[in-house]
């Protein structure tokens, strides 16, 4: 297996599970940059300007975060017995990195279930005392959701590459999750635990026609505010619905990568 000095330096975090320990601070004047393979059924080499960075990098693994210079990075991902980027099955594809700002880039595929790849910004803004931060991020082949609380419809329409995020108090909570447009729950209620000072990050991914949808999970320690200091507020739509409802948004959202049919409120422009 080749190797290169960056794939080496994130040797041991790659996790085929697709589960990553909490990252560590952003060293100051870098950018942290952490992949996610969200492809069924490809082994690949990822290239990164020109060189090898991750050999035969399997679906579900997730590498990093890798340490880098701020800039535009060129990545091209080709098949795992290629001899160079020259054919890529994927890119090349340019990710623009700012300094002291944490991406997850992923290859993933679109609703429709063509391959495809998106840069992601990782929220690193710490969270008020006692409460956590949940991220959940749609790069499945699979249709919308909708998010309810009781029959009450939280979230709807959530598609493909987008996602949704909010902070809430650290506890256990309930939700349930039904086809856009229904009210008739097809999971849930159930309960999802939310963590202190954590911005978890749920991808759903594979193929809902397949039958090989499948979760990551990525968590990343913002740190929370002394206790009686200013909340950092929240992401996308759960900023604006009403406190009482924000434990069961976040349990909804969870709920809705538990179904492997991810979603999002606050659509992003890819670049």
């Amino acid at each position: 297996m080749r190797t290169t000095g960056i794939i080496a330096a994130a040797a041991g975090l790659a996790l085929a599970a697709g589960v990553a320990a909490p990252a560590l601070a952003v060293e100051e004047g870098k950018a942290e940059l952490s992949v996610l393979h969200g492809i069924p059924d490809l082994t690949v080499d990822v290239y990164v300007n020109g060189e090898l960075t991750l050999d035969d990098f399997a679906p579900s693994d997730l590498a990093g975060p890798l340490t880098l210079d701020p800039g535009t990075y060129s990545v091209a991902i080709t098949a795992s017995d290629a001899a160079d980027d020259s054919s890529p099955v994927l890119g090349p594809i340019d990710l623009p990195l700012e300094a002291d700002m944490s991406y997850t880039a992923v290859a993933h595929l679109t609703a429709e279930g063509d391959p495809t790849a998106s840069l992601f910004t990782n929220d690193l803004a710490p969270t008020a005392a006692g409460e956590g931060r949940l991220t959940v991020r749609h790069t499945a082949a699979a249709p919308a959701v909708d998010i309810l609380a009781g029959d009450a419809v939280l979230f709807s329409n959530l598609a493909n590459p987008d996602e949704v995020m909010g902070d809430v108090p650290a506890d256990t909570y309930s939700a349930a999750v039904a086809a856009t447009g229904t009210t008739d729950p097809v999971v849930g209620p159930a309960d999802v635990m939310i963590e202190d000072g954590v911005n978890t990050i749920v991808y759903a991914w594979g193929s809902l026609e397949d039958g090989n949808l499948a979760l990551a999970v990525q968590t990343v320690t913002v740190g929370s505010d002394a206790p009686g200091g200013v909340p950092t507020g929240t992401g996308g739509l759960l900023g604006e619905q009403e406190s009482s409802t924000l434990p069961l948004a976040a349990a909804g959202l969870a709920l809705l990568v538990a179904m492997g049919i991810g979603g999002a409120a606050v659509a992003r422009n890819r670049r």
